[in-house]
């Protein structure tokens, strides 16, 4: 995620339900959420690569370079869901509940982020894969966890914050 100037490129704005949740210059909800999702969406898949390429075949530069964008990434694309995103999305539909669930599997898969960082760095800089099925299984988790809720907020969250009366 970036803090660019996405506000100036929706044409939208004067009529979006959600434009209270815009900021000139730096946030449009419904453009940076597709955005955090694609990239989050990337990640799953570069996950899902080393979980198919264990136990033998499995990149250590890669596994460097997802460990150390993994948990940033996540830590990032959900302070700016549940800062800006999820309160316009509760103030429009009454979600409360939803929005805690939501920030409940944030904080799920932080934790599992976490400790998978751990793992991908110390097999990026040469520790052996010593359960590759405990490992697949750790990435597989999460990447499957994050689709889902990715999906989630694509069919109700994102349709909600681009909605145009």
């Amino acid at each position: 995620m970036n803090e660019n100037k996405s506000a100036s490129r929706c044409a939208r704005m004067d009529e979006c339900v959600a434009s209270g949740a815009c900021s000139p210059a730096r946030f449009v909800p419904c453009i940076d959420m597709a955005r955090a999702h694609r990239q989050k969406l990337k990640l799953c898949d570069t996950l899902e690569a080393i979980a198919d390429d264990l136990p033998s075949r499995v990149d250590r530069l890669q596994c460097l370079a997802v460990a150390n964008s993994l948990v940033p990434l996540l830590r990032e694309c959900h302070r700016f869901e549940e800062e800006i995103v999820f309160p316009a999305f509760a103030r429009m539909h009454g979600a409360d509940k939803i929005v805690a669930r939501l920030i409940a599997e944030h904080l799920e898969d932080d934790c599992a982020a976490e400790d998978l960082s751990e793992v991908l760095l110390a097999h990026g800089h040469g520790q052996p894969i010593e359960n590759p099925e405990a490992f697949g299984y750790m990435l597989r988790a999460l990447f499957e966890s994050m689709r889902r809720h990715i999906a989630f907020e694509r069919d109700h969250v994102l349709p909600a914050v681009s909605s145009v009366d």
